[in-house]
């Protein structure tokens, strides 16, 4: 049992409330996940830029002079943003390769929780309220935020096996479920090229969207596909640059809900995680169909 949210703003003018509409709801799942939490971000992308999200154990030791590291490898200026166990390093967008070699070259307890030219990532073990504040979530903006709290079943729990997950640039999965054949998913994305930091089946789930989406489809065909591929018990809420998705499987005995405004779309795993956005009571409210994908892009 896990908790979902997720906030995708049409009206620009709700973007500075991103973060605190994303806090309040995710506070309202600590009941289902209290073992740790995350949430993605995307905000405005800087042009020519791009932003890669770093996790560390040892963050005073690892994120000292490791911008000023990363500029010596890569012959480019980079900026570092520390925010507790995590920093988002910001560099030119061509250099993004080379600073995430130069990262697993150069510091290896440094993980790196995603890239691209909108997403950051934030996640740690801990009870969901207390790492949406060691993150200052309230205070961030955007254009849309996913979230997670989660309640451990199959794998450990530990910073790497929260969500969500993020194998592509901009792209990222958060899962409330179990999958049945992962396994053989994951021997077979690896042959393709796909690498993994876990054991999780919610990584797997998100390196097969990614695996889907890099041979040319959009995120509601590769969501189609996930229905004839994963098998098991899964709600899917996931993001990309542009886009917002969510899919559950055919029996969909995972509790979901949507809400759709002029100023939003809003995904919770219970009610309860949508009754104080703005306007909920003009909302249209609905659950979600099993093996039907909904999405949303800009």
């Amino acid at each position: 049992m896990c908790g979902i949210v997720g906030l995708f703003i049409k009206d620009k003018a709700l973007e500075p409330r991103l973060g605190e509409l994303t806090a309040g709801m995710l506070a309202t799942m600590c009941e289902r996940g209290p073992d740790s939490a995350g949430f993605a971000v995307y905000g405005a992308p800087a042009s020519g830029k791009a932003k890669v999200t770093l996790q560390s154990p040892n963050p005073t030791t690892d994120f000292a002079g490791l911008a000023k590291a990363i500029e010596k490898e890569i012959g480019g200026s980079v900026n570092l943003d520390v925010k507790s166990t995590h920093a988002v390093l910001t560099c030119a967008a061509d250099k993004v390769d080379a600073v995430r070699e130069a990262i697993r070259s150069n510091f290896p307890s440094v993980r790196i929780m995603g890239r691209g030219d909108s997403i950051e990532i934030y996640k740690e073990v801990g009870y969901p309220t207390e790492v949406a504040k060691q993150f200052a979530l309230a205070k961030m903006s955007g254009s849309h935020a996913i979230g997670h709290t989660r309640m451990a079943t199959e794998s450990a729990v530990t910073t790497l096996g929260a969500h969500p997950f993020s194998t592509g640039p901009d792209q990222c999965l958060v899962h409330n479920g179990s999958l049945s054949n992962h396994n053989n998913l994951r021997r077979n994305l690896k042959h393709d090229g796909m690498t993994f930091e876990t054991e999780n089946d919610s990584e797997v789930a998100a390196a097969y969207i990614t695996w889907r989406m890099n041979q040319g489809l959009n995120l509601g065909q590769a969501l189609e596909k996930s229905l004839e591929d994963l098998d098991g018990f899964f709600t899917f809420v996931v993001g990309t640059k542009n886009g917002f998705g969510v899919v559950r499987d055919p029996i969909a005995c995972k509790p979901a809900v949507l809400a759709e405004t002029d100023q939003y779309v809003a995904f919770g795993s219970e009610y309860r995680a949508l009754a104080n956005l703005p306007g909920i009571e003009n909302a249209k409210v609905w659950e979600p169909e099993p093996a039907t994908v909904y999405f949303w892009e800009r």
